[in-house]
């Protein structure tokens, strides 16, 4: 192991534990806290009380106050020199976007804590969030079990990062507006009843896309916006049955809607093979609200 990089991410990877697990990443929890009570979001280890989904739809469907935080950045000291002590020479630690957490933030001064101790610590600001951040996982996971230097497992994972798209329908702007990430969206909020808003991650933030009737219409264009973006990598068309595209669908408390929207990707676009589908936790979860459905793109790189 002497010499080898790791890879540490956060909870809004929202990595199955099981793919975590094989990948060798270490997943270093968000905070939540839900009337006055703060916990760590639920990665799946089962060693420690967290918050999960489930408890945090109950709290924003019953009008209770939920909010979020970065680790601090001592968590990540404590992280990064357990693997120094497991005899890794270098870490690569992938976050979402500093536009929307300090988490990378976090995660930079605690790098610039241990760099004393002779870790070699490269934090990647990957631009986005769920599996786009998790694709850019997945792709620096790869280069270090490949054996790859630290700067190169850093730019697998932003650039696999970069090249993903990310749609979401939310049912309300109002969990976006209480958390202070609604951005231009704003002009909408004298609608929110009336319209079903599409968001997209642009530049690290979520942005106003279009404006739709029902909650099955802009289910309709998400399925639209995902078949286009698998169309399109960096200029190159790839094979319109989606060859060389990753896609993931996320949700929270939607699970119908998700397995529809997976369904018909699958169908338009055989060659993607598996769509991964999965709740998000309650740190984004906390912001979209119930009834959320996201789709992410990661596009072809070419050769």
């Amino acid at each position: 192991m002497a010499g080898s990089v790791a890879v540490v991410t956060d909870s809004t990877a929202y990595l199955p534990a099981p793919t975590a697990a094989a990948l060798g990443v270490t997943v270093v929890p968000l905070q939540v806290v839900v009337g006055g009570v703060a916990r760590p979001e639920d990665i799946g280890s089962g060693t420690e009380i967290t918050f999960g989904a489930g408890e945090v739809v109950s709290a924003l469907r019953a009008d209770r106050q939920v909010s979020t935080s970065r680790p601090a950045p001592q968590v990540f000291v404590d992280t990064y020199r357990r693997l120094r002590a497991r005899g890794f020479s270098a870490v690569v630690s992938v976050h979402l976007s500093g536009d929307i957490s300090g988490t990378v933030e976090a995660a930079r001064l605690a790098a610039a804590e241990v760099a004393p101790d002779g870790l070699a610590v490269e934090v990647v600001d990957s631009r986005s969030l769920g599996m786009g951040l998790g694709f850019g996982v997945q792709a620096a996971a790869a280069a270090a079990a490949a054996g790859a230097g630290v700067d190169d497992v850093a730019r697998a994972a932003s650039r696999r990062s970069l090249n993903s798209s990310i749609y979401i329908y939310v049912d309300t702007l109002e969990f976006l507006r209480r958390g202070g990430r609604i951005g231009a969206a704003t002009a909408w909020l004298g609608s929110a009843l009336t319209i079903k808003p599409v968001l997209a991650l642009a530049d690290g933030r979520l942005e106003p896309l279009e404006r739709v009737r029902t909650s099955q219409r802009a289910l309709t264009r998400l399925f639209e916006l995902a078949v286009d973006e698998a169309a399109q990598a960096a200029g190159q068309t790839v094979d319109d049955d989606g060859a060389g595209t990753s896609i993931a669908v996320h949700h929270l408390s939607a699970p119908e809607r998700a397995d529809e929207l997976a369904g018909r990707l699958l169908e338009r676009l055989p060659a993607v093979g598996e769509i991964t589908v999965t709740e998000v936790g309650p740190v984004i979860g906390a912001h979209v609200g119930p009834g959320a459905v996201g789709v992410v793109v990661a596009r072809s790189l070419g050769t």
